[in-house]
């Protein structure tokens, strides 16, 4: 064959082109360069504690991607080493388990790398996964052994019955056993996205459970409890019973009297309040009393039990009709002199005077000791004041003057304080307008008091008289008007 010139040199630039295509497709194909020179790749070691079938070339895989191959397996001191060969662009956090697996069921088994988490710094050429990182597969051997002894304890006949009755019981349970592995599947990924929270609640278990192990006593009471109330229930069934049958007419009547009581119960509720705020503050006072009083209504009852032993005519309880009168004598200082009190004949309802009227003497006078002036406060230990006000303000009682004055003027004032009284804070009471020409006024009617020992009394002209069969010495009349006249004087 005759080949000019020009078809030598095409042949020619022809095999050239052909070879070096050759040659980049074998290289590129089988990895000469990475396989022989380890470019593009870096060698990391694991440990392992045993071989478990791992081979050299076997693949290795980062959230089931291919990134590298198994270079070597080789013995050491304390069980296995593999060193693997990692592709150098893709970056594997260094914080990571390195987990031997079985592809299928005759082997193939290769490395898969688990990250822990995505903020540690990449693996590197040279880095040492340690054996606390690694795991291997169970041995297949063992567990087949294992599995052939199970079934050999299992009598044939007994797993005859097995299968057949399992046979029997899941049978035609296809579509549902579907449905079931689906959800599970779909439970398993939604669990795995909020694997964070699952973390958080697991870990936030661990106290939860230790109450309730530490409260054990408690929850076994309780049960105990429980099961005295349900055994109380099933004796009193029929009482239960009327409950539930009569409960139904019984919620119509309570629904019906609500009804009728809607428009006044709410105001009456509101009220209320007020009554439970009052009863709070003297919680203390009214537990007292509630001591005290069943034994006084006792002293009392018994006071009225016939004495049978008494030589007398007297059999029971003693009640004098003596009036006793001024037997203490009334405390008038602070209150409203004779000349402005209303006469008792007036039915109209004017409005109480502006401030307080009490007993103002000192708390330490020897008469009307329980009156408005030794109130004790309940908010203010040790503090005792006629008001509230002044309980609860730094203002102290100031009496009038030193409370024995009950000849003449009683609100003869040393203190210079309004009578009545006005509550801390109070505008001071304003001048009273110059008087109006008025008629000649009506005489008054006079007004005092009298000595019971001597029978003295001072009149409203400043005079001191006296009322001979007032005194202590009165001769004794028998009349019925001596029951009305204190012992003393009689």
């Amino acid at each position: 064959m005759n080949l000019n010139r020009k078809i030598k040199i095409q042949l020619s630039i022809f095999a050239v082109v052909a070879a070096i295509s050759t040659a980049i497709i074998g290289l590129g194909y089988m990895r000469l360069p990475s396989l022989l020179f380890g470019v593009g790749h870096y060698n990391v070691a694991i440990e392992l504690p045993e071989a478990a079938n791992l081979y050299p070339t076997g693949n290795v895989t980062y959230r089931g991607t291919e990134v590298g191959r198994v270079t070597s397996v080789h013995l050491t001191d304390t069980g296995v080493e593999a060193e693997l060969s990692l592709i150098s662009g893709i970056a594997i956090p260094s914080d990571l388990d390195a987990q031997v697996h079985s592809q299928t069921a005759v082997g193939e088994q290769y490395v898969a790398l688990q990250p822990r988490n995505d903020t540690s710094p990449p693996l590197k050429n040279g880095d040492v996964i340690p054996r606390s990182h690694t795991s291997v597969p169970p041995d297949i051997n063992s567990l087949l052994d294992a599995t052939n002894r199970g079934l050999l304890a299992i009598p044939n006949d007994n797993l005859k019955t097995v299968v057949d009755e399992s046979y029997t019981a899941l049978g035609g349970l296809g579509p549902e056993f579907t449905r079931f592995i689906k959800g599970s599947t779909t439970l398993a990924i939604d669990a795995r996205k909020n694997i964070d929270g699952i973390t958080a609640l697991i870990d936030g278990a661990k106290p939860l459970l230790d109450t309730q192990t530490d409260t054990g006593d408690n929850v076994q009471a309780w049960a105990a409890h429980l099961a005295t109330i349900t055994g109380q229930l099933k004796a009193k069934d029929r009482a239960v019973a009327g409950i539930l049958d009569n409960g139904p007419a019984a919620a119509d009547q309570a629904r019906a009297l609500f009804d009728r009581l809607n428009p006044t119960l709410p105001t009456l509720l509101a009220n209320l309040v007020s009554v439970g705020q009052v009863a709070v503050t003297y919680q203390n006072d009214l537990e007292q009393l509630l001591v005290l009083l069943p034994v006084g209504i006792s002293d009392i009852a018994g006071s009225g039990v016939p004495n049978q032993e008494l030589k007398t005519a007297y059999r029971g309880i003693y009640l004098s009709f003596h009036l006793n009168l001024n037997l203490p004598r009334p405390c008038s200082t602070g209150f409203l002199p004779a000349q402005q009190r209303r006469d008792a004949s007036f039915v109209d309802a004017p409005g109480r005077p502006a401030g307080d009227l009490y007993c103002r003497i000192p708390q330490d006078a020897m008469f009307n000791v329980r009156g408005a002036r030794n109130i004790p406060c309940e908010t203010v230990p040790g503090k005792r004041a006629p008001t509230v006000k002044m309980c609860e303000s730094d203002e102290q009682f100031v009496p009038l003057n030193d409370g024995d004055n009950w000849k003449g003027d009683p609100n003869a004032t040393i203190s210079g304080q309004d009578i009545p009284q006005l509550p801390p804070g109070s505008p001071p009471r304003p001048a009273a307008p110059p008087p109006a020409a008025q008629p000649p006024p009506i005489p008054a009617i006079a007004a005092a008091e009298y000595d019971p020992a001597t029978g003295t009394y001072l009149g409203p002209d400043g005079q001191t008289y006296t009322q001979a069969n007032l005194a202590a010495n009165a001769p004794k009349e028998q009349t019925w008007q001596t029951m009305l006249m204190p012992l003393s004087v009689r």
